[in-house]
């Protein structure tokens, strides 16, 4: 019975697995360059005071700074991390639904995948020069953090040094990251800010079990805090497993002297299609007026942007409301650029596939339109609800870290790609010996 268990269970063999074994390390490899580099700091910044005004600020800047594994903090050539690629593949995509010539790109395969990647990098060089020349700038006025400067020695040549700096880092983890791709296992740009997310948990960990040793925070509420930890990622993974699976059916075929029945198979549809695309958008529209704040508190011209600051603080029934809503609408945008209804309507009258009581064509388009905004809501819902637990948690129980919303849904989604592309990698192996010895019998 033992030996009959290990030969059905793929994890056995990953032993016997050289590919994967390599793909493995290599992708071990790559994490720890990342984890390397994001120590490497730029030159002209004092790094504790920069820690200092991290931690003092919060707002769009920390959420940054977790997303690069703490790299922003130390000023490190890492500090941008991803941001940068994937705000430029965001708009690439978005440009590709509502540009005609580059709808053409999508639909001309590799050539076209390749001239949308080039676009892609270059929107990177791009936002990561700017996003640095900001980056420099604000440090410059921000002047001091606890007494101390945070630039030693502010002027062009820190502004240059800056900016090539973190471009140059930003560009290598775009390269890393595509490495990743090819040569791991799973998405490299997802695993690499996931490896930044998970990096910090440790410190929050450790945190935690001060405040409850302290008694900063009680035991039951550390109890609680737990449960609720364990609940809502339990109701991620099933959210973020769940499909609407839409019965469709291929017409009879004829094969030589065979003729084949009618087959039935199924379209499914994600709840959540837009991923965690919508909480990004929403978290750095609602955190920009908050780090603006902190950027330009000085100037006595920008009281207003005091006030928003105040009214769109984390807790606030404004924020919470403003912050669902932007999730919602953003879901339901990103929905719309990353599935075509039409396409896919089309794509199942090429292949000679039906849905049961729908005419091919338009008809069908719309009951796939009609199915998939009905999904959109709840996911959409779904979205907002666990991108507030946060916000309740620190506000009501000044929880030290950052639990729930973007950060929760990467690493539970990230996880499960990876555990599936490592198990598609393992039965891919198994059927392949099987078809080995299959080949063997026969001759």
């Amino acid at each position: 019975m033992a030996a009959g268990n290990t030969s059905s269970n793929p994890l056995a063999q990953l032993g016997k697995m050289t590919e994967l074994r390599q793909r493995l390390l290599f992708l071990v490899g790559a994490l720890i360059v990342f984890r390397l580099g994001s120590f490497i700091p730029v030159p002209g910044v004092n790094p504790e005071a920069m820690t200092r005004m991290i931690e003092q600020g919060g707002g769009l800047m920390s959420m940054f700074n977790m997303f690069s594994g703490g790299a922003l903090a130390r000023f490190s050539l890492f500090a941008l991390g991803v941001i940068p690629y994937i705000s430029a593949s965001i708009v690439v995509q978005m440009m590709g639904s509502v540009l005609p010539s580059w709808q053409q790109l999508k639909k001309e395969g590799q050539a076209g995948q390749r001239i949308m990647t080039k676009y892609t990098r270059w929107g990177t060089v791009g936002l990561s020069a700017f996003q640095a020349f900001g980056i420099a700038m604000a440090l410059q006025k921000e002047g001091m953090s606890g007494g101390v400067p945070i630039v030693y020695d502010p002027g062009f040549g820190f502004i240059f040094a800056s900016v090539i700096g973190l471009t140059a880092g930003s560009m290598f983890l775009m390269w890393l990251g595509e490495q990743m791709t090819e040569r791991g296992v799973g998405n490299g740009i997802s695993l690499i800010i996931f490896a930044g997310i998970v990096a910090g948990l440790p410190q929050a960990l450790t945190q935690t079990f001060t405040m409850t040793s302290n008694g900063q925070l009680s035991a039951i509420k550390a109890l609680i805090v737990i449960v609720i930890v364990l609940g809502v990622t339990a109701f991620v993974v099933f959210m973020e497993s769940a499909q609407r699976r839409i019965t469709v059916n291929y017409a009879r075929r004829q094969g030589g002297a065979n003729a084949y029945a009618n087959q039935s198979s199924h379209l499914p549809l994600k709840i959540n299609m837009s991923g965690v695309i919508p909480p990004i958008f929403a978290s750095s529209l609602m955190l920009f007026p908050a780090t603006a704040s902190s950027w330009f508190s000085n100037a006595s011209q920008l009281h207003w942007l005091q006030t928003i600051t105040t009214v769109l603080t984390p807790g606030e029934p404004i924020y919470e409301i403003i912050m669902a809503t932007l999730i919602i609408v953003f879901a339901f945008f990103y929905t719309a650029i990353v599935f075509n209804s039409q396409e896919t309507a089309d794509n199942l009258k090429r292949s000679g596939a039906l849905i049961p009581g729908m005419r091919p064509g338009k008809a069908t388009a719309d009951y796939i339109d009609a199915v998939l905004t009905r999904l959109t809501g709840a996911g959409a819902i779904y979205l907002a609800a666990v991108c507030l637990i946060p916000d309740f948690m620190q506000s009501e129980w000044h929880v030290p870290f950052y639990f729930g919303g973007t950060s929760l849904l990467i690493v539970v989604v990230v996880a499960m790609d990876f555990r599936a592309q490592v198990a598609a990698h393992l039965y891919s192996h198994q059927y392949e010996n099987l078809l080995k010895k299959a080949s063997l019998r026969r001759n």
